[in-house]
């Protein structure tokens, strides 16, 4: 099936590769922006725009009358407080589930929200995105139907998130930041991506799975950057860090975000998050293979996202006695 998807997030990371895979396969697609969007990922695409933002019902009225299907992939992942992240990623949801319920017909939508909302006890992130799929749950009425993907880790060009972990294997270290059987899925934002657009098409209402690459098992810290180390073709130090170093960088990141009142990243809940022993999962908590699959794996995937960033000359390869022969 193909028709109207109206997609929240869409300017985002994520949310520029799910619109190019939902155009891709046949879908026309509206967007939530509070401007129209000017990105080289969306030169050779064409879309709707509805100008506005999650607070605002009309602008949510607008995006989904006549619709399909909705993608809701809106979301902070870096905010100064549990109250920001709380407004955007829960009370944002149910500001969308508000404007579905009005609606006449039968919409389906999928809510892209993430595998740490298994552990909603480690960050605020993690709880409102916990948060964000108990509202849909409870407050989403029939004929209306949900359907929710739990992503793992997600990677690839234009993610600034992972780069600060590539950049310091491409300076020679390679830093493990959990256990040394920590596991951690990852995927490829496009893999990810075609993932949503299958479950658009297919998926069925009340499903929910976790979004992996083929490791469904997930990686220790150690063949992370060892992938990472291959597509850059040197060879790291390895450099394990005590759980206190990570709690220590958490608190100084808290105290930075703090003084310049701006989103930080490395904070204490994220700190926990990074040194939980288990972000794996498993074929039953997968997609069926004949619904989506995984198509790149780490090793490609790295390769690929490296080459992005050295072309945009955000990371170099270095050419010393570390390189590999």
């Amino acid at each position: 099936m193909t028709g109207l998807v109206a997609v929240t997030g869409a300017t985002g990371f994520l949310g520029r590769y799910i619109v190019r895979a939902l155009i891709q396969n046949g879908w026309r697609v509206r967007i939530l922006a509070r401007a129209y969007p000017v990105h080289e990922q969306f030169s050779d695409l064409t879309f709707e725009v509805v100008p506005g933002d999650l607070s605002d019902p009309d602008a949510l009225r607008a995006l989904i009358t006549g619709a399909d299907r909705i993608v809701h992939a809106a979301g902070l992942i870096k905010a100064r407080s549990a109250q920001d992240f709380h407004r955007v990623n829960a009370q944002g949801t149910a500001n969308l589930i508000a404007a579905i319920n009005a609606q006449g017909g039968a919409l389906r939508l999928l809510l892209v929200s993430s595998m740490a909302a298994r552990e909603p006890q480690l960050s605020h992130y993690a709880s409102s995105k916990n948060a964000a799929e108990e509202i849909i749950r409870a407050r989403l009425t029939p004929p209306h139907e949900w359907m929710i993907l739990r992503p793992s880790a997600v990677y690839g060009p234009w993610d600034v998130e992972t780069f600060g972990l590539l950049k310091a294997v491409s300076l020679g270290v390679a830093p493990r930041l959990g256990g040394r059987n920590a596991r951690i899925g990852l995927v490829h934002a496009r893999d990810l991506a075609a993932a949503v657009a299958a479950v658009c098409a297919q998926g069925a209402g009340g499903a929910q799975y976790e979004i992996t690459d083929a490791r469904q098992d997930g990686y220790s810290w150690e063949e992370i950057t060892a992938a990472a180390a291959q597509a850059l073709g040197i060879r790291p130090v390895a450099l394990p860090l005590p759980a206190w170093g990570v709690r220590l960088a958490g608190v100084l990141g808290s105290i930075r975000g703090q003084i310049s009142r701006s989103p930080v990243m490395l904070t204490i809940p994220k700190s926990r998050e990074i040194l939980h022993a288990d972000w794996s999962s498993s074929p039953a908590k997968q997609p069926p293979v004949a619904l989506w699959r995984s198509e790149i794996g780490l090793n490609c995937g790295f390769r690929e996202t490296i080459g992005w960033y050295q072309a945009q000359g955000w990371l170099f390869s270095r050419a010393n006695s570390h390189q590999l022969d």
